[in-house]
């Protein structure tokens, strides 16, 4: 319990401590401002069109949509067509064109819009990314104090530092480099490593991580392992190759995209090229050639996986998930298996007092005892002091003041309150051999999963207090409901100790419970699953949890105590902290999927009656186009009707069971 001193950062959100943000500007992105031009210049020219302007004031305005929206879409598919590849793209520039020439303008700037809107999307998620990612390495502080060995000390990069170097860490800095204490003693917050939602104390022989914040002690270090090799660099390197290697994410339309697009191209050009051998006009040729792509064009299909799954993406967004593409909305409702992290995920990620227990014989009853050990600890920094300070004012109970206070790292804090001298602490630091007799309250909380803190008064123990990260009050329904939603009981991922673990595990109603897992382990448990042909989720909140998130099918953050890069790596966030949102969002994902499939039954049948009518007799072309425009308005519909509230409350109901 110690700190007198308040921590840099302290006041500060877990993910603001965690990684210094930064952020792209949006329009430092060319794609956002060429779709913010093409999007702009479209909604000037329509209201001008509807509203009967010459063609001459909203025609250029809609030529300079096209150009502006239209131009990189149509670079990228050319060079794609130079590596005798043909993508939608290019095909959306051409279909777009096509319209144009035969007089449907809007339409076409309509599609170059949406693609360009599209893109922009992609890479602003792209660059946010990398952001987050550049982000992690200010973990690690740019410079560290070295010792010579004659004692004189050296302000150094910690790209100079050695294996075998010995530091400096000051109260309040965060480490320089991964290594084993050699002197002295404190408490360092770790949690962007393991997870641990309380400091870890550290002495002698303890080892430590770059990039974790030292409490109020001062610490000599011996570098054990270089900069680059050093466990945040590791984290990093996890998410980049992660997200790397991860399989290529596609809507089940695009897996098509190709065999669809290179039929679509031949069969235009047969539709306008063989009339034309047999003698057709060539005005009548084309304008039959054009009528079929129009008809043919993959609008409707594309209109018929888009709307229920941005419909789906909007009503959860509404509802405190944010989903971050169309992709992995579709994507979530094809998990097979979860992995749960610990801290911040199943649990508040706070610590707070869940037991009172005075000892009998020593005059005092729990508010008296909660009273007493809150005065003392006022003074201190420290989130367990933090916690019985917090747990004495929900009671309302008064905070006398506290006189002659000192702390000492690792042990407690010890001050005089309304005459008494009152010390909190670490019971195996506090009790004498002789007291032997008291601890036993102690060991039952520990054993219990709890955190135990001794109260002695004048010297004699008074009572202990039990601190623990308490379990979210969802997170059995939720462990229970993506059991039923998966077939597959979820499996608890912790950087926390075997036996706070198991506690909370067995009340969240988890069996599988791995523990005391480095970020590593936590992405190799992953791997092994996809290996098995599994298709994981994630939910996690830190840094130790990026690289599963990145690798997993889905990664999904809780959004309030989240930190930079979880928040960026994860396919979707729980911005509400709200984990029963999680097997609702998925039964929402599998609701869409049922949806997709429907409208590309029907955008399927009036596609291949449009062109059969155009192939075997004459499909006039405002017919052709009212058809067209009609399946795509259809499944339009049909898809939005996600957006209401009824489609969310149905979701949970499912996500319950």
């Amino acid at each position: 319990m110690t700190a007198t001193l308040t921590p840099p950062g302290a006041g500060l959100s877990a993910s603001e401590r965690a990684v210094p943000r930064r952020r792209t500007r949006l329009l430092a992105l060319p794609e956002v401002r060429w779709a913010g031009a093409a999007t702009a210049l479209f909604l000037l020219a329509l209201p001008l069109q509807l509203g009967g302007a010459p063609a001459w004031i909203w025609g250029p305005l809609y030529a300079l949509s096209y150009a502006t929206g239209g131009w990189e879409p149509g670079w990228e598919g050319l060079k794609a067509l130079k590596g005798r590849t043909l993508d939608v793209d290019l095909l959306m520039v051409v279909a777009a064109l096509g319209a144009a020439s035969i007089g449907q303008v809007m339409d076409g700037a309509l599609l170059i819009v949406i693609f360009a809107t599209s893109g922009a999307l992609e890479a602003l998620a792209t660059a946010r990314t990398a952001d987050s990612v550049r982000g992690l390495l200010d973990l690690a502080p740019a410079t560290a104090t070295r010792i010579a060995p004659d004692g004189t000390e050296r302000a150094v990069t910690v790209e100079e530092l050695a294996v075998g170097d010995t530091v400096l860490v000051r109260p309040g800095e965060r480490v320089g480099a991964d290594g084993r204490v050699l002197d002295g003693a404190s408490e360092v917050d770790q949690a962007s490593i393991t997870g641990e939602p309380l400091p870890a104390a550290k002495g002698p022989g303890d080892e430590v991580f770059a990039g974790t914040l030292n409490g109020t002690g001062a610490l000599r270090v011996r570098v054990e392992r270089d900069a680059s090799d050093s466990v945040i660099a590791r984290i990093v390197r996890m998410v980049e190759e992660a997200s790397e290697t991860k399989a290529p994410t596609q809507l089940f339309i695009e897996k098509i995209e190709q065999r669809y697009s290179l039929g679509m191209v031949a069969a235009t050009l047969a539709v306008f090229g063989v009339p034309l051998a047999f003698g057709e006009a060539f005005s009548e040729a084309l304008l039959r050639a054009m009528t079929f792509m129009i008809v043919a064009s993959p609008c409707a299909v594309v209109l018929a996986t888009m709307p229920p799954l941005l419909s789906a993406i909007a009503n959860a967004g509404r509802h405190g998930v944010l989903v971050k593409s169309a992709v992995v909305m579709e994507r979530l409702g094809r998990i097979d298996a979860v992995a749960l992290d610990k801290t911040g995920t199943l649990t508040e990620g706070t610590p707070r007092v869940v037991d009172v227990r005075p000892l009998p014989g020593r005059g005092l009853d729990e508010d008296e005892l909660l009273s007493l050990a809150a005065a003392a600890e006022h003074p201190s920094e420290h989130p367990l002091a933090r916690a019985v300070v917090d747990a004495a004012r929900e009671r309302g109970l008064d905070l006398p003041a506290a006189e002659d206070f000192t702390s000492a790292p690792g042990v407690g804090v010890r001050a005089v309150v309304r005459g008494r001298t009152v010390e909190v602490g670490a019971p195996d630091r506090l009790l004498a051999e002789s007291d032997a007799a008291f601890a036993a309250p102690a060991r039952e909380l520990e054993g219990s999963g709890r955190t135990a803190v001794l109260v002695l008064v004048d010297g004699g123990p008074a009572g202990v207090l039990g601190i623990a990260d308490r379990l979210r009050p969802d997170a059995a329904a939720t462990v229970a409901a993506l059991s039923v939603l998966t077939g597959t009981a979820p499996t608890l991922l912790t950087g926390d100790n075997p036996r706070a673990a198991a506690h909370l595990a067995a009340e969240a109603g988890i069996e599988d419970v791995r523990a005391g897992l480095l970020p590593q382990d936590k992405l190799g448990a992953v791997r092994e699953w996809e290996g098995a042909g599994r298709r994981v989720m994630v939910v996690g909140d830190g840094v130790n949890d990026a690289p599963a998130l990145a690798a997993a099918h889905i990664g999904v953050a809780m959004g309030r105590a989240g930190s930079d890069i979880a928040l960026e790596t994860a396919d979707a966030v729980i911005v509400r902290d709200e984990l029963a949102a999680v097997p609702a969002t998925v039964a929402l994902s599998r609701r869409a999927r049922a949806l997709v499939v429907q409208n590309l039954v029907v955008a399927g049948v009036f596609i291949a009656g449009l062109v059969v009518w155009d192939l075997v007799g004459t499909l006039p072309l405002p017919l052709g186009v009212a058809g067209h425009e009609g399946s795509t308005v259809l499944v339009g519909l049909n898809g939005l009707r996600l957006l209401r509230d009824s489609a969310w409350n149905r979701a949970v109901a499912e996500g319950t069971g």
